[in-house]
């Protein structure tokens, strides 16, 4: 080993919230981790992204970092209305007098992304993990004996494990082979952030709203949801629109005026389109089992049902879980086992997410005959059966359930 070379016992590439929650919850098991990331200190981080964090994963997260949890609670909202409706008519409202249950850790809390972070960023901090900014990992060669890696800056670290959670074009992923495997959207979305200052857990309008065909959009689905300091706006294009167009200033204010009103008509922050992925890698983990894949690098998801953050941070847990006893192991045939079964354990997850939040996105940007008519018919009897607008305020964001293993978290 070289005078230049560092040597850490786990090492993890990104510095976004499945890497920051991997390193938490190594350091939680009494190991000593780092992480590099290819990005600076002040990155960027503009756009609410991953909003709705599951009462999981604030269980997870509490539990890694006691304190961390709870603060994700303290800075949320927990909206107590969903409404849904379709071609302008509200086929379906329910408020719950107890919208996140009893207890310290609510079913779900609506946070922006950033904040999730700074939070993170803090808890690293707290316990001394270091991050390398600006460290881009370049390349990853794992043997039996472990991983050499280098980054873009000239450095070379040697260690056991390496978790690779550098998002959806990661390096770490392409280096040890594995592929990624999938579908895109057949719709472009547009994504907007709506600042609403006033916002809070008293708001009168503090609800969750989907529209189905909404004559404010041209006939668009729209899904507007609350979050602290502001409004999500989503906007599902239809087959012919021409998305930069629609995502312009000027285009997305006239959205906003239609849709939330003339007083949010100033108030757009920030836009952005996407055509989701619907994929996963071919294989979590290297040949010699000594590198790990987590959320985005190992899979990518619609967003539909807010599995994409959550169940990266489940990757992250329980990454850590079997890489302590990996490295606590006497014998490499059962540390190797402890890897496969990661592995195992997390494609089965991500197979399930992948159905459901492609059952989702079909049902929303398909034209199956069936699906139509039985929204239509839906619709039509949302009056009578309150069944059937519950049906449709259910069905855009896919099955309701957990993936099909053991586990302390539900994705």
């Amino acid at each position: 080993m070289g005078s230049d070379t560092a040597n850490v016992p786990v090492l993890v590439a990104g510095a976004g919230p499945v890497g920051m929650t991997t390193a938490l919850a190594l350091h939680a098991r009494g190991i000593e981790t780092t992480i590099l990331e290819a990005e600076p200190e002040d990155r960027d981080r503009s756009g609410s992204r991953a909003i709705y964090v599951h009462g999981t994963t604030l269980r997870t997260l509490e539990r890694i970092h006691p304190g961390l949890g709870t603060d994700l609670v303290d800075e949320g909202l927990v909206w107590p209305t969903r409404r849904t409706l379709y071609k302008g008519t509200e086929v379906f409202n329910r408020t719950y007098d107890s919208p996140g249950g009893s207890g310290d850790i609510p079913h779900f809390t609506s946070v922006p992304q950033v904040t999730t972070e700074q939070y993170m960023l803090d808890a690293l901090a707290d316990v001394g993990i270091d991050i390398h900014w600006e460290s881009e990992v370049v390349t990853v060669d794992s043997s039996s004996n472990g991983v050499r890696v280098e980054t873009a800056d000239g450095q070379e670290w040697e260690t056991e494990y390496v978790v690779g959670a550098d998002g959806g074009g990661s390096t770490v992923r392409k280096e040890i082979g594995a592929n990624f495997e999938g579908d895109q959207s057949e719709n472009a979305f547009l994504i907007a952030d709506v600042v609403d200052e006033a916002i809070d857990d008293d708001h009168p309008d503090l609800e969750r709203v989907f529209h189905y065909d909404a004559p404010e959009a041209d006939g668009r689905n729209v899904l507007l949801v609350p979050f602290t300091g502001g409004w999500r706006l989503d906007i599902q294009c239809l087959e012919d629109d021409d998305p930069e167009e629609l995502s312009s200033d000027e285009r997305m204010r006239e959205f906003v005026c239609d849709i939330m009103g003339e007083e949010y008509e100033d108030q757009l922050q920030w836009v952005s389109s996407y055509y989701f992925l619907q994929v996963m890698a071919d294989s979590f983990i290297d040949d010699h089992r000594r590198v790990l894949l987590a959320g985005e690098a190992a899979h990518l998801l619609a967003p539909f049902g807010a599995r994409g953050m959550n169940s990266g941070v489940a990757d992250a847990d329980e990454a850590a879980s079997a890489i302590s006893v990996a490295l606590d192991a006497r014998r490499d045939a059962v540390a190797r086992d402890e890897i496969e079964l990661y592995a195992a354990r997390r494609e089965t997850a991500a197979e399930y997410n992948l159905d459901a939040a492609g059952q989702a996105l079909e049902y929303l940007q398909g034209e199956d005959p069936v699906t139509v008519l039985r929204k239509e018919v839906a619709a039509s009897l949302a009056d009578q059966f309150e069944t059937a607008g519950e049906w449709l305020d259910d069905a855009p964001y896919g099955p309701h359930g957990s993936p099909p293993i053991v586990s302390t978290g539900n994705y």
